[in-house]
């Protein structure tokens, strides 16, 4: 099988909001250009980011209105005053130090955005050109009747709307043509920004990672314009969500309340939904990771209602059938299957099956048991190696919080891996840990190894934590990397052949 990666590569993991920069969240502007400059100068040849669909309630980049859409708030306003479209007294500075504030830019950014359209000319030759290419069709009416109808989920919506009449939709969208129009003015001015972005990094080297979860958001464009595709009752309402069932970490499960798919409607058209969401994807992205790979083996749902996930059951998925007809419509593709949690046999012989590399998480490895395969003696070349994710603690913060006892013995444990790499590090504290593991992710054997932006800087704070409602999604970097920092990382990419 194919590998995704070229012997020894490295890569960056930073989200487009946590970029630093002049606006409220991070963009598509001068910070992004300029993390594009420090890859380059570093060595580094990839550069992952989380998915860039716009969010919803919760913020969420892994629950979006349109799992193909672009996030407005990623548009640089800069880039909208050059046009001519806004002044620049209208952009929304920064105020102070702090994470995204995402209630400000629901408010004001929107607003901006508003006034920029109101000054665009509708008739402009490369938009009517988008409009005609119809993908976001179904996206621009979604938004637009949900707008007028006060943000209600779209199973609450009147019936023609809620069930897609078509003489119904034709009037709505003529008499409400410039809120329809507004929408699709949105993803166009992200596309436009961000593969102008996109060719710039390719230009210097990086390729982008980009990524999809398994599941889309109940209340989505997606659910709405293709109910037949999930497990719906008459009245689109979920009958049937998606979860994991309890474990070691929770003893009732996690219930998501994702619509789960109907696996046979996929099989019947040849998995075209799929197809066409994969071929959006690497439209925007270079490599694709793969939120919750397990699913397509597997997958658990609950019927919907249920407070928990206990009563939960494992169905049948897809299997190869998916990624065979994928591969036969699209040709071969790198992906990145994130396989963590507990796997069983089905989910690695798929993983086989289809030679994607899977992902292997230091940040689990340190545990004393000498059979643990997220041990850097333990990995594969055909693997990605995370420092840690977007749902991990930063290195610093996680070695920090440890007590005097348990950072004594991970520390003896990083050292000895240190030892079987080669490497001479002193390892005594939090800090010393975290730049060990940092080592370790570049020396072991994977074809990739990716370090979050956090735990190159040793600074900042996590991005996400699991089963929680608040202040995730936030993270913010006060500064792009220094000179020094970049040299330090170069100087460690060419120690261990990742240059």
């Amino acid at each position: 099988m194919k590998q995704a990666f070229k012997a020894r590569e490295a890569g960056i993991l930073l989200h487009i909001s946590s970029l630093p920069g002049k606006e409220r969240i991070g963009t598509l502007g001068e910070g992004a250009y300029r993390f594009v400059d420090f890859l380059k100068a570093a060595g580094v040849k990839y550069w992952q980011i989380l998915p860039l669909v716009q969010t919803g309630f919760g913020d969420s980049p892994y629950q979006s209105v349109f799992a193909s859409s672009g996030n407005p708030y990623f548009i640089d306003l800069f880039a909208l005053a050059g046009k001519g479209l806004i002044k620049k007294s209208e952009i929304l500075p920064v105020l102070g130090k702090g994470g995204v504030d995402y209630g400000f830019l629901y408010s004001e950014k929107y607003a901006v955005l508003r006034r920029a359209f109101s000054r665009f000319d509708v008739n402009d030759a490369g938009f009517r050109a988008f409009i005609d290419g119809g993908e976001f069709e179904d996206y621009a009416l979604y938004m637009a009747i949900k707008q007028k109808s006060g943000n209600k989920s779209f199973d609450l919506w009147g019936k023609p709307y809620k069930y897609r009449d078509k003489a119904a939709l034709d009037a709505f969208k003529e008499e409400n043509k410039s809120e329809y129009l507004f929408w699709l003015f949105l993803q166009y001015e992200f596309l436009s920004q961000w593969k102008a972005l996109k060719s710039y990094a390719n230009a210097a080297g990086v390729r982008i990672i980009g990524d999809i979860p398994l599941y889309v958001a109940r209340d989505s464009a997606d659910v709405w314009a293709h109910p037949e595709l999930f497990k719906l009752g008459k009245n689109r309402k979920p009958k049937k969500v998606a979860g994991v069932p309890p474990d070691y970490f929770s003893a009732t499960g996690q219930l998501w309340g994702n619509p789960v798919y109907d696996w046979k409607v996929h099989a019947a058209d040849g998995y075209r939904w799929w197809t066409e969401r994969i071929r959006r994807a690497f439209s925007l992205y270079d490599v694709v990771r793969i939120d919750h790979f397990r699913g397509f083996d597997r997958y658990y749902e609950i019927d919907a209602g249920e407070e928990t996930a206990v009563g939960g059951r494992w169905r049948k998925g897809p299997g190869y059938a998916l990624f065979y007809a994928i591969e036969q419509k699209l040709g071969r593709l790198d992906f990145i299957a994130e396989d963590l949690g507990t796997l069983d046999v089905g989910v690695y012989r798929l993983m086989k099956k289809t030679g994607y590399p899977g992902m292997k998480v230091l940040e689990f490895a340190f545990d004393g048991n000498p059979q643990n395969p997220y041990l850097p003696s333990n990995i594969a070349e055909n693997s990605v190696c995370y420092t840690g994710t977007h749902d991990n603690d930063t290195l610093l913060s996680f070695f920090e919080n440890m007590s005097e006892g348990e950072l004594k013995a991970y520390c003896a444990r990083i050292r000895d891996e240190l030892k079987k790499a080669g490497i001479s590090r002193r390892v005594s504290g939090a800090k010393s840990a975290a730049e060990s593991v940092v080592e370790l992710a570049l020396a072991c054997r994977s074809s990739l190894s990716v370090v979050p932006l956090q735990d190159v800087l040793l600074n900042g704070s996590r991005m996400n934590t699991p089963s929680t409602s608040q202040g995730n999604w936030i993270y913010r970097a006060e500064r792009l990397p220094s000179d020094k920092d970049t040299e330090k990382l170069n100087a460690l990419l060419v120690k261990h052949g990742r240059v």
